[in-house]
């Protein structure tokens, strides 16, 4: 079902390529349309949900805790998405079957559609076929070094002609005519190589510095240390002069990162830089909701204390700066709950405080998206959501008065079908955009 949207779609075009077409899917391409034709055809009782809320509704608790260990996995977005286009049907006929549906109705509706778009914002290619090509990847990271130089790393995609965990980097560089210019390198060097991490993070340290941390190589197989990636240009942005090179991140010793869909947001402490490590999931532990701090300047893990009620551990939620402190948004909580809360980690003279902030009307809850402050504004980017019948495109939310409003994407100007999870992105103040990057399709 859903053959209108971009997961709908790869899935039609999947059918056509097998020389096997769904014929009944124009005419019942949702739920409910689904239910009408049987009970037009005669049957006197239709019940029907997607595999989604089949799962989390009709499953034990103690059963799906069973399914979800009995393998590594760690591919949550093509499972949910692919669970919100398969559904199942129950239909009876006669008086004794039609008076006890096979599906019970739910107390509270599994639905949650978001609020009525409020506008559409205008999307374009900003590179070239060839130079798209090397940021065919997902679950990767990156981050803006200066206003015109975007630097990528990890994640899994394309590289030689094959599917594997890329160990190239890639450069988006802005010419002197503002188009975006891309090309991939290798590491230079040495000291060490780019272990073909996912899920990591990214942070700035200098304009030709990164500090990488967390990361996995399989869903068994955390990434081990943080690395420090320095990239070395030349006087030609996208020459083969261009390098990195790669080496063991000097921190102090302390707890070892060893968790992967976690996030890193830059918050302040009496005037001190730190770096504020938050969620994510480790081979024991299927959701955290640790909390730490590194200090920038000296690369020690400090122990800063952290008032209020700690919220519920997630991992895949998205998280940001925003007056010295960091906001937390969504992500995938315990038994695969997505999440729609937001949360301020509020800096105070002791330390941080956890807040809630209200937001009206709720968010839609959602997972593996990207965020930014802007002009006091949170914008949510793309990510997952199960409970609607819509795409998520932007979400923004003034972070005085809580009011939230949605936005789509107008997708006439790039490639069809359009999916924004396991993607970064960046914010361009200046120009007023926003910079998306890879992503998974």
């Amino acid at each position: 079902m859903q053959p209108g949207d971009a997961f709908g779609q790869i899935m039609l075009q999947h059918f056509q390529r097998l020389h096997s077409p769904l014929h009944g899917l124009e005419l019942f391409p949702v739920v409910k349309a689904q239910r009408q034709r049987f009970l037009q055809a005669g049957w006197t009782a239709c019940s029907a949900l997607d595999l989604n809320e089949f799962y989390r509704r009709l499953l034990s608790a103690e059963e799906r805790q069973r399914v979800e260990t009995l393998e590594p996995f760690d591919e949550y977005e093509e499972w949910h998405l692919k669970c919100s286009h398969y559904f199942i049907l129950a239909a009876s006929r006669g008086d004794i079957l039609s008076e006890t549906p096979v599906f019970e109705p739910s107390e509270a509706s599994f639905q949650i559609d978001p609020a009525s778009p409020s506008g559409f914002l205008s999307a374009r290619v900003v590179t070239s076929d060839h130079q798209h090509s090397s940021l065919k990847r997902y679950g990767h990271a990156s981050a803006l070094l200066s206003p015109g130089v975007i630097f990528s790393a990890g994640g899994f995609g394309e590289q030689e002609g094959r599917h594997c965990r890329v160990s190239r980097f890639h450069v988006l560089s802005r010419s002197c005519d503002s188009e975006w210019e891309g090309c991939q390198i290798s590491t230079l060097g040495t000291e060490g190589q780019w272990d073909g991490r996912l899920y990591h993070t990214m942070t700035r340290l200098s304009d030709t510095r990164v500090l990488v941390l967390g990361g996995r190589l399989s869903p068994v197989s955390p990434a081990s240390g943080a690395l420090q990636l320095d990239l070395y240009k030349s006087k030609d942005n996208c020459s083969e002069g261009q390098n990195v090179t790669v080496t063991k991140a000097a921190l102090e010793e302390g707890s070892v990162l060893s968790c992967w869909r976690h996030s890193t947001t830059e918050v302040y402490y009496q005037n001190q830089r730190y770096l504020f490590v938050y969620g994510g999931r480790s081979v024991a532990e299927p959701v955290l909701s640790d909390c730490r701090f590194l200090h920038v300047e000296t690369m020690a893990w400090v122990r800063i204390p952290v008032q209020g009620a700690s919220p519920e551990g997630r991992h895949s939620h998205s998280a940001c700066s925003w007056q010295g402190g960091a906001l937390i948004a969504g992500g995938l909580g315990a038994s695969e709950e997505l999440l729609s809360s937001v949360l301020f980690l509020k800096p105070v003279s002791s330390g941080f405080l956890w807040e809630s902030i209200d937001i009206q009307p709720s968010i839609t809850p959602r997972y593996s998206h990207t965020a930014h402050v802007f002009n006091g504004k949170l914008l949510l980017v793309g990510g997952v959501w199960i409970h609607s019948s819509s795409v998520p495109g932007v979400t923004v939310i003034c972070l005085t008065t809580g009011l939230s409003s949605e936005y789509q994407i107008d997708t006439a100007s790039v490639p069809w079908p359009l999916m924004l999870h396991n993607h970064s992105s960046a914010l361009l103040p200046e120009e007023q955009q926003l910079l998306l990057i890879g992503g998974q399709k």
